[in-house]
């Protein structure tokens, strides 16, 4: 069976409503998120008033966006294993480790990238 689903301009609208509600979610409920977005509030200026040219900004503020991006992920999949069960499973926790590592990787990049622009290596 399939249902209808809008097209056109009330997909968009309504599928900017959802990631707003998904935004405001975060921001509510992971004091992560929170500091992330702090960090994103100091570091994308910076990142273009540092940068010589547009590839530079580019690069010194794609890798802080995508630190955000990585925590929305890491938040969904931790709410995810939350509502499955509040007993302890290694699955679950596995998951949640997984998600916390990716957010690690995206500061690892984040910092790399920042430390080969800034040196111009």
């Amino acid at each position: 069976m399939e249902r209808d689903k809008p097209q056109g301009v009330l997909r968009l609208a309504r599928a900017f409503a959802v990631s707003g509600k998904g935004l405001a979610g975060a921001w509510r409920e992971e004091a992560a998120f929170r500091q992330e977005v702090a960090f994103a509030i100091l570091a994308v200026p910076a990142g273009l008033w540092l940068g010589r040219s547009g590839v530079e900004r580019a690069l010194l503020v794609a890798p802080v966006l995508l630190v955000l991006v990585v925590e929305l992920v890491n938040s969904a999949i931790e709410a995810t294993v939350d509502r499955i069960g509040p007993e302890r499973h290694a699955l679950a926790a596995l998951a949640k480790d997984i998600g916390s590592a990716a957010v690690l990787m995206a500061f690892v990049l984040c910092g790399v990238v920042w430390a080969l622009v800034l040196t111009g290596h």
